[in-house]
């Protein structure tokens, strides 16, 4: 295990070392000749994020997380995500022809400024200060329109390696969401609903598509330059998440979970400051966020957890659900497509699914700023094709398998000479048969997933019969979790293990919405069963992922159990696992049992 010690030194040889060894898979696209490469950037400071385009066809898409090992992510520059983009397709910088930015934060070497500004970025920039600045805040602050007027855009476009010639755009944050969402939504008369945090001076946008175009209710560029609303069930959210313990932008997650165990004892008192305006929009009376989250702490300090984890999340459910029902009846759309990281909370999202007359919803599965980076890129499509083209070239998503790829041989090599064995026969059915025997193993094969779930590329794979598997798995993983772990299911059995139909199963194809278990099935899966009977189902086809398939077809051949437990293959506090040399490590300090591949299954 020599080998493995020098590998797993530090995160930075670790990384060196999976890119050197590793024989990366070789994935040049073939462009045509008419194409356009369009480069898509979230440049945020968290979150960051970048996504790659061929016309309306995605070639892949990056989070910074990912590749810098730290959760969340961003630092202003996304440009490790460029250039494992570029290695990807097999293009340089030079060769995109147009780039599209969030107005979100750049650098302020790249600001045009007056000389005083100038000057007093510099020095406070050697001391480490201002060495970003909110687009967006800028223009309200120089009351200008054209982020052009305030951007060197041609040094920001010299810093990426681009040519002088391709084009830059700059996006709207609320709208790059929608469209994200929209997009790839399956219906034709769609509210489209985005929050989150803040975005471009508001935390909400909401739209009516029909096919002819995308009528704005709130939310677009007309509230820039108004004060801003202190009305962020997002925020709020994040107030409850900190006011617990947790890590605000980050473990929102556990609050949702955890509200099934409490009562919403508080629900008057937030009702008392939360409402919904004449206009259907959530409104507050707090004047400002620190006001908010004084009054959560206050809060926190004589209630319990529970309590007040179920009363934020009923508060959400309650106004996000009745906003929405005012604009379906106001607008006539029978379909929801939603973005933001709002609607990372897959409890409210099923609410939202059981509107009546809802007959189909979708959550873009990169449902945080994260997805900026893609809603960049639609949105300047938008802008240079017009509703009519934008909405010829819409479809269904088949996958989120975006990220880096590294071929099957790859992992073998470096297991080999690591030490590991590789177990004989079929990987599907000795991955199955270890799993029935009660092993926990991960499955790292192909491109990794963009967003949050792990979904088939990057997942720990576990028996759902046994219950206590979750406090096994959870210390192995360095994991406090209030969830059960989360299901995958056949989708030939997917309506017979869970309420699941017409109107979820899309959505639930990408792990972004929750729904009971059937009674006969909750003591047959007990391990991804909630406290309130409730699951978040993945359903998976042999088409999308022939091997993750297999492996839960040769489960059920020797269990009669069409499922399995799916949680992300991380430790606690770390992003998904990107490299082989990150998957080898896990293997070695024994958070999983087993690793398979296309190519086989390799233990200790």
């Amino acid at each position: 295990m020599r080998l493995l010690s020098r590998l797993f030194s530090t995160r930075v040889i670790d990384r060196s070392i999976g890119m050197r060894v590793v024989r990366r898979t070789a994935s040049r696209t073939r462009l045509q000749n008419d194409s356009m490469l369009i480069l898509g950037l979230n440049l945020g400071l968290h979150d960051g994020a970048a996504a790659l385009f061929d016309g309306y066809r995605i070639l892949g898409a990056v989070q910074l997380e990912r590749l810098t090992r730290r959760k969340n992510h961003g630092n202003g520059y996304a440009r490790e995500c460029v250039d494992e983009l570029m290695s990807m397709a097999g293009v340089t910088p030079a060769e995109i022809d147009a780039v599209c930015f969030s107005r979100a934060f750049v650098e302020t070497e790249y600001l045009k400024l007056g000389l005083r500004r100038d000057l007093n970025y510099r020095l406070r920039r050697t001391f480490g200060k201002d060495v970003f600045k909110e687009i967006a805040g800028e223009l309200v602050r120089n009351d200008l329109m054209d982020p052009a007027d305030i951007v060197d855009v041609d040094g920001l476009k010299a810093s990426y390696g681009l040519r002088p010639d391709a084009e830059v755009s700059f996006a709207n944050h609320h709208l790059s969401h929608a469209l994200s969402a929209l997009f790839f939504s399956r219906g034709e008369n769609t509210l489209v609903y985005t929050a989150d945090g803040v975005g471009d001076n508001v935390h909400y946008s909401i739209g009516h598509a029909n096919g002819a175009g995308l009528e704005n209710f709130y939310g677009d560029d007309r509230w820039l330059y108004r004060d801003r609303d202190i009305n962020s069930l997002g925020l709020a959210y994040g107030y409850v998440t900190q006011a617990l313990g947790f890590r605000m932008n980050r473990h929102e997650g556990k609050i949702t979970g955890l509200a099934a165990f409490g009562e919403p004892d508080l629900l008057t008192d937030f009702e008392k400051h939360f409402a919904l305006d004449d206009g259907g929009v959530v409104t507050s009376d707090f004047s400002s966020h620190h006001e908010m989250r004084a009054y959560i702490e206050t809060l926190s300090e004589t209630h319990t957890k529970e309590v007040l984890a179920a009363s934020i999340q009923r508060l959400l459910e309650t106004l996000i659900v009745k906003s929405v029902t005012g604009f379906l009846a106001r607008t006539g759309a029978d379909s929801l497509a939603l973005a933001g990281g709002v609607f990372a909370n897959v409890a409210l999202n099923r609410k939202l699914a059981e509107i009546e007359g809802v007959r189909n919803i979708f959550i873009f599965p990169g449902m945080g700023d994260e997805g900026l980076a893609v809603g960049n890129v639609l949105q300047y499509l938008l802008a240079r094709d017009g509703m009519e083209a934008w909405n010829e070239a819409r479809h269904p998503l088949e996958n989120v398998y975006w990220g880096p790829s590294y071929s099957p041989q790859a992992l073998e090599d470096l297991a080999l000479d690591a030490g590991m064995h590789k177990i004989e026969g079929n990987p599907a059915e000795v991955a199955a048969n270890l799993i029935r025997d009660g092993l926990a193993g991960a499955i790292y094969q192909g491109a990794m997933e963009f967003g949050p779930r792990a979904l088939g590329a990057r997942s720990i794979l576990a028996s759902p019969s046994d219950k206590e598997i979750n406090n096994r798995m959870n210390e192995r993983l360095g994991r406090t979790e209030f969830m059960p772990f989360a299901p995958v299911v056949l989708e030939e059995f997917a309506r017979e293990v869970f309420d699941i139909d017409d109107v979820n199963a899309y959505a639930s194809r990408f792990m972004t919405i929750t729904c009971n278990v059937k009674d006969e099935w909750r003591e047959r899966i007990a391990a991804v069963v909630h406290v309130d009977g409730s699951a978040r189902p993945q359903i998976i086809d042999r088409a999308t992922n022939p091997l993750y398939f297999d492996i839960i077809s040769a489960f059920h051949d020797l269990t009669d159990v069409p499922v399995l437990i799916n949680t992300s293959f991380n430790v606690h506090e770390e992003p998904i696992v990107c490299t082989p040399a990150e998957a080898l490590r896990a293997l070695d300090d024994d958070r999983v049992d087993f690793l398979v591949n296309e190519q086989g299954v390799y233990r200790k």
